[in-house]
């Protein structure tokens, strides 16, 4: 596993709709109806993460979910963080 370039994770980032470039982690808050339902998608998104191996940072706060997303084993942003964002908006899609 590599990581990606500037440029790579600029194209990748311009492919998915909401997501940026934040202190080093692509990363995007969604939007719930109440907290009952941001638990809820954190929750299933752990359960997707834990299946990818692969473990994001997420914050709740009442309605809002961020998802931070990088990679620690080689210190950036690869592939797989990509593959997570995508999963983290079907997600969302499919709960809302």
């Amino acid at each position: 596993m590599e990581a990606l370039t500037e440029q790579q994770i600029t194209e990748k980032l311009a492919a998915i709709r909401g997501w940026g470039l934040i202190d080093g982690q692509v990363q995007k808050t969604f939007s719930f109806p109440d907290f009952k339902k941001s638990m809820e998608y954190a929750n299933k998104l752990a359960m997707i993460a834990e299946n990818m191996n692969h473990h994001p940072d997420i914050h709740i706060r009442y309605t809002k979910v961020t998802v931070s997303l990088s990679t620690h084993e080689v210190d950036g942003i690869t592939d797989t963080d990509f593959k997570l964002a995508k999963e983290c908006d079907q997600l969302a899609v499919d709960m809302l």
